[in-house]
């Protein structure tokens, strides 16, 4: 049986985001309770990190995680912008890309575009805690903007299916790995190739401009080359929306696996 830990964003003495009274830490802890009981109806062991109004910081987040050994944690959260109503959709971010946490990521943001969030992608954050922290593939999972209204009525109006969807996400991920949570296949992976040098200063700092502006970018070292690639997606239609951005902002690119 899988183990994954599903955490409600912040908690207690830390609302989150608050947008004419509507606060974060609620509708993430209703979110992450309706998501978990369907992965539990699903055979899967869910790890709570809070199930009611309590702060934890998120350091001690990554710890719960840790302690219960579970194989994988979903952070759910709800974004903001400095200007409300100025961004909208749904985005998931991870300590690094491609790797197992990305690709986790990915089926839980196709699941989420499928209700109707506009998908804003798969986004390296290394500087968070309870990614940085957690032991195990980790996604934090950003449900909408909460000072948009459009979103906040599509999070109102569709909110089981919302629950569903991340859950279906984590479920059809899981589907690629054994019961304990190791991976015995090796899925068929879209990415797009950005770039390939002789020179790892070079391939770094493209990876760190294509970071800045906001796509899954990683180096890999590959037949002597330091390769820049964007993303790690099951799906090549997805793959192929992404070259179309990248190609759209001046990049050349190619697909690859």
């Amino acid at each position: 049986m899988a183990k994954v830990a599903i955490d409600a964003g912040h908690g207690g003495r830390d609302p989150g985001a608050v947008y004419e009274g509507r606060r974060e830490k609620d509708d993430t802890l209703r979110l992450a309770s309706a998501v978990g009981e369907i992965l539990e109806r699903n055979g899967v062991d869910v790890t709570f990190t809070r199930t009611g109004d309590v702060y934890d910081s998120p350091v001690r987040k990554a710890q719960i995680a840790n302690e219960a050994g579970v194989d994988y944690l979903v952070s759910i959260h709800r974004n903001a912008m400095p200007i409300p109503g100025s961004a909208s959709g749904i985005e998931t971010l991870v300590y690094r890309g491609g790797n197992e946490a990305s690709v986790l990521a990915e089926d839980i943001n196709e699941e989420l575009e499928m209700v109707g969030f506009q998908n804003r992608g798969v986004i390296p954050r290394p500087n968070l805690a309870i990614l940085r922290r957690s032991q195990m593939p980790a996604a934090l999972v950003e449900v909408g903007f909460i000072d948009n209204e459009e979103d906040n009525q599509l999070f109102d109006q569709k909110f089981n299916e919302i629950a569903e969807a991340i859950a279906n996400g984590i479920l059809r991920y899981l589907g690629t790995n054994n019961s304990d949570g190791s991976n015995n296949s090796n899925p068929l992976l879209y990415r797009v190739q950005v770039g390939a040098f002789k020179n790892r200063e070079f391939a770094y700092q493209l990876t760190d401009q294509l970071q800045r502006e906001g796509y899954p970018a990683f180096t890999i070292f590959e037949d002597g080359l330091y390769k820049v690639q964007v993303g790690a997606f099951q799906y090549l239609d997805n793959a192929v929306r992404m070259e179309q951005r990248l190609r759209r902002a001046g990049y050349q690119t190619y697909l690859t696996t």
